[in-house]
């Protein structure tokens, strides 16, 4: 599924130097281990055919994305990555990075298993393609039509197949398709076609479409449709607890209601049973690369065709901008369709609770790649692969081979002057925030914190007072454009800083010059405190109230909709809802986030 996980639960609702020695000589099969700073890098080649071992046209670029590899990984804090390359003759390479397992230090190997959550979107909507040329499926008829049993609430217009498979429908991006009450039901928000806004319940109502219209479960119906044409003959259409004997062992930060710092504590990931066709895939580098060049060929497979060439054209169809996935990018049928060195490029990522994958598929060039990493820390391996790509292009242009892209110190800032000064709170509170060069620091009282940047005006305090809510710095106009160029070299065209954040807790510098006291309704005191779900989905939120308005985790502001009722973000569009129940003694017991239930826990 598309999303970082663990991470607060309101984001469900709402995507180093160094070098090692490595072989002159390409030896397939092979373990391979170096050391660099007293840490053992493990790379592990998967076995590859005669003729595609005999074939080196690409051989050029494994070392300069070896070394890439290892430097993100130890930047990351990754423990094991997997990775498949692709052109449209051949698997031009499939190998295994780092650790499965970090008490035991046993490798990441090629016939491992890793899940490749959203990527599975892509599955899906091939599948509804076929089943579309067979003259099954009409994409824009009403899906309620098709399956009029379906949780929802479409006030704002008909939802057909294709609102669903372009994001467009207008329903919030609940984790679950049937809500705990049986009288609930998933709302419209906005008029189909309008807007982007990724919805994971969406797809999982395209599987039971697939069953409905196949005869056969999601998981039967592409086993059949897509993986045995393809010979992907180790992956597995749905996780279970059988298939946990086959996939690599996965971590989770140790901490799941905390922010995380870069390279923070990490525990092993328990057991997932997920059979959701939002994102239950898993496979191996060796099939997913079967699966690279088949897109790459726009729907051949290997002896016969998995979709037609029209239906290809529909699936890689650029139908709606989606941001989200880059600044440049739109949304066909289950992917996402982008420019890449004026290529088109069909890319997706996918988020699981303890993995996350990322591909990249060059039309243009005819070249692809797909990497997976087994942690859930908030990050997706799209560096890699998009890197993959680029090395691989230059060299079949036979043009030089790309430097590879920076890798981000976290405690490097480079606008870090923007936000040095003085900060004051209603209540007479005082922090200095000091910019020495490019690091940031935080002085409280005596006591003086670095500050790790979480991109564009958001910060994590290295320090245990700080560290269940994110420091977001406020500026003194709120441009989305220009906020996401916050930490470049054209900062400098952003507004001034003017106020800091931190949970409850607002300050303000001397450029600040707006209203200093809020109004804060009576009734939002009921609806702050810590909620909790016993589920690796959700996690916990904190509800704090700052400014006059609540906020989750202190960083998503909720936008009164009624009187428990609220809209999550501040977009008038956003179908995601957060909704308070069961006032007891002046606290709210419940919160459901797009339905989904989180209980008050009250400890700190």
């Amino acid at each position: 599924m598309q999303s970082l996980a663990p991470a607060p639960a309101w984001y469900f609702i709402a995507n180093m130097p160094g070098s090692y020695l490595r072989r002159r000589a390409f030896l397939i099969g092979a373990l391979r281990a170096s050391t660099l700073s007293a840490t053992t890098f493990l790379v592990q080649e998967g076995t590859l055919s005669a003729e595609q071992a005999r074939d080196a046209s690409f051989g050029p670029v494994f070392g300069p994305l070896d070394d890439f590899i290892q430097a993100y990984m130890r930047a990351m804090n990754s423990p094991g990555l997997t990775l498949a390359l692709a052109d449209k003759d051949r698997v031009v390479r499939t190998a295994a990075f780092g650790f499965s397992d970090l008490e035991t230090k046993a490798p990441v190997t090629p016939d491992l298993l890793f899940e490749v959550g959203s990527i599975t979107k892509s599955f899906v909507a091939l599948t509804l393609l076929q089943l579309r040329g067979e003259g099954k499926l009409d994409l824009d008829r009403p899906v309620l039509e098709y399956l009029p049993w379906l949780p929802i609430e479409a006030n704002h217009g008909v939802i057909t197949v294709h609102h669903l498979l372009t994001h467009t429908s207008g329903l919030p991006d609940a984790l679950g398709l049937f809500l705990s009450d049986p009288r609930a039901r998933h709302v419209q928000a906005f008029k189909p076609g309008e807007h982007f806004h990724y919805c994971n319940v969406g797809f999982t109502a395209l599987g039971y479409l697939v069953e409905k219209l196949d005869g056969r479960p999601w998981a039967e119906a592409v086993q059949k449709r897509i993986f045995e044409p393809l010979g992907m003959t180790s992956s597995a259409p749905v996780i279970t607890n059988r298939t946990r004997e086959k996939t690599a062992n996965s971590y989770v930060p140790f901490f799941d209601d905390l922010t995380y710092i870069r390279h923070g504590k990490l525990a092993p990931a328990g057991n997932l049973v997920f059979e959701d066709a939002a994102g239950s895939i898993l496979s191996t580098p060796g099939d997913m690369a079967l699966y690279l060049q088949m897109l790459l060929r726009r729907g051949q497979g290997r002896g016969r065709r998995i979709v037609s060439e029209e239906s290809f054209a529909l699936f890689s169809k650029p139908y709606v901008k989606a941001p989200a996935l880059s600044p440049t990018a739109c949304y066909g049928y289950g992917i996402g369709v982008d420019q890449l060195d004026g290529h088109t490029v069909l890319r997706h990522t996918g988020g699981m609770v303890s993995f996350m994958s990322a591909m990249h598929i060059d039309l243009d060039g005819g070249v692809a790649a797909f990497a997976s990493i087994n942690a859930g820390q908030g990050y997706r391996p799209n560096p890699v692969t998009q890197f993959a790509v680029k090395l691989m292009c230059a060299q079949a242009e036979r043009k030089p081979l790309p430097k590879p892209p920076e890798l981000s110190d976290p405690m490097h800032v480079k606008n870090a002057s923007e936000y040095a000064g003085t900060y004051t709170s209603p209540e007479g509170r005082e922090v200095v925030v000091i910019a020495e060069g490019d690091r940031l620091t935080m002085r409280v009282g005596a006591e003086s914190i670095p500050l790790q940047s979480g991109g564009g005006d958001t910060f994590l305090a290295i320090a245990p007072a700080f560290e269940r809510f994110p420091i977001l710095f406020g500026r003194a106009e709120e441009n989305p454009k220009e906020k996401e160029h916050a930490n470049e070299k054209d900062a400098k065209t952003l507004a001034p800083v003017i106020e800091m954040m931190h949970g409850a807790d607002w300050y303000v510098n001397a450029k600040y010059s707006g209203p200093r006291s809020f109004a804060v309704p009576p009734d939002l005191a009921a609806f702050t405190g810590y909620y909790r779900a016993e589920s690796v989905w959700l996690g916990s939120t904190r509800v704090v109230i700052r400014k006059g308005a609540l906020w989750l985790d202190g960083v998503a502001r909720l936008e009164r909709l009624g009187q428990s009722l609220f809209r999550i973000g501040e977009e008038p569009y956003n179908p995601d809802t957060a909704e308070f129940f069961y006032p007891v003694e002046g606290k709210t017991q419940l919160l459901k986030l797009n339905g989904a239930d989180l209980w008050r826990i009250d400890i700190s």
